[in-house]
């Protein structure tokens, strides 16, 4: 940079006029071509009325553990002991305006009842841990984001995780994810930039008497379902997902915006655009196009969930330890499969290299998955769920291409004139 300053000044210098317009006024070069068409689609914040960021601790040490057995030790221990004590033994910095120990160690007496409370949360990416949720703010979490997460609480869910901003220069927009669970706002990466936010696919009736029980609805705005209703079909259903034929319920259209998100075609044509904002989604009026789609995300949505079995798993072939020391892959070579080592004589074998290098945003899973359980003694279901973990990620690309093979066969881009 200075080397290149010093040689340039203003006159000679390749200026490049510039035409920022509303609602981002970007002071960087970007091909409008496609501006026209990507933004004729629905963001994601205008089809999920309730979304928030995900939670911020503001103390993952204390407020993030392994097993809720942990979480349930450590937060009755961390709420008995004095202030002071209490700051050394679990390592804890400084009291901060938005974080204190008094104030954690209040909410924790104010809400004894651990088996209430003590939940999963999606931590990263195919990473569920464990933390202690009672929804106030600036108490044993500084941001529990409860007005969203309390419909990820109330009863079951499904949210759609996603980014508004892409920090990676260069890199294939990937930030789109799923949970049953809360999440945490780096639930998709780690990159200061690229915090998660939450779209609950129901909401909960909420009110001062009861606030956690009742009919659940859609989360899906008026305006959206009206247009939804004109694409598909003529009847929306209220509640769960039809055969594909018809009519249409909310977790069709879910999977249909979870298979669109996963579309390489869609990454790459408007990879522009995803860089600033929350992707938008265009709805395709040609109704086997929603359908495939939708069958397509819905298997995808099952795998990421591991609600489904992919095939062929790697096997854990020799016994030993168990402990992750430091993770490394041999990728195939002489008729030998892709492995895992973690640790000098136990390996993860059948790992192919596209499921070793799937990326989810900067997150890489299958790596990071092991690597931040470097010194941990692996249990039997962390070792069941790595398998499924990376199963899972090498089925993922052939989906994606499944998708983009769909959208070709109904006319390719844009969906959103098909059916028109």
């Amino acid at each position: 940079k200075y080397g290149w300053l010093a040689d340039n000044d203003v006159d000679s210098t390749q200026w490049r006029e510039l035409a920022p317009r509303a609602p981002f006024y970007l002071f960087v070069p970007r091909d409008e071509a496609l501006a026209a068409e990507y933004e004729a689609g629905w963001r994601l914040t205008d089809i999920f009325p309730a979304n928030s960021v995900g939670i911020v601790t503001a103390r993952d040490r204390l407020a993030i553990q392994w097993t809720g057995e942990e979480m349930r030790r450590i937060a009755a221990e961390f709420a008995s002991l004095p202030e002071e004590e209490a700051r050394t033994r679990y390592d804890l910095s400084l009291d901060v305006d938005e974080w204190k120990v008094a104030w954690a160690q209040e909410d924790i007496h104010a809400h004894p009842d651990a088996d209430a409370h003590v939940a999963p949360i999606l931590y990263r990416p195919f990473d569920i841990r464990y933390t202690y949720y009672t929804g106030r703010t600036r108490g044993f979490m500084s941001r529990p984001r409860r007005a969203v997460m309390r419909h990820m609480r109330a009863g079951p869910n499904l949210a759609l995780l996603s980014c508004r901003q892409q920090s990676q220069a260069g890199a294939e927009w990937a930030l789109c994810g799923v949970t049953r669970s809360i999440a945490e706002s780096c639930a998709l990466s780690n990159k200061t930039r690229e915090i998660g936010s939450v779209f609950p696919l129901y909401v909960y009736p909420c009110g001062p008497e009861n606030p956690l029980k009742g009919d659940r609805e859609p989360n899906l705005s008026p305006e959206f379902v009206e247009e939804a209703r004109a694409a598909f079909e003529p009847e929306l259903l209220s509640e769960g997902e039809s055969n594909l034929a018809a009519p249409t319920g909310p977790k069709d259209i879910f999977h249909y915006i979870y298979a669109v998100l996963h579309s390489s075609e869609y990454r790459h044509r408007y990879a522009d655009f995803l860089k600033s904002d929350f992707p938008r989604i265009p709805l395709s009026g040609d109704r086997e196009l929603f359908a495939a789609l939708a069958g397509l995300g819905r298997r995808l949505a099952a795998l990421h969930l591991m609600d489904d079995d992919a095939g062929d798993p790697p096997a854990f072939p020799r016994p030993g330890s168990d402990t992750v020391e430091r993770p490394r892959y041999a990728e195939p070579a002489r008729g030998e499969p892709g492995r895992v080592w973690i640790n000098a004589e136990q390996y993860f074998e059948g790992v192919s290299p596209e499921a070793w290098n799937f990326a989810i945003g900067s997150y890489r899973p299958a790596r990071k998955w092991l690597q931040d359980r470097e010194g941990r003694v692996l249990s039997f279901d962390d070792i069941a769920h790595y398998r499924r973990l990376c199963a899972a990620l090498a089925e993922t690309p052939s989906i994606m291409a499944r998708i983009d093979r769909a959208i070709d066969a109904q006319g390719g881009w844009p969906i959103a004139r098909h059916g028109a």
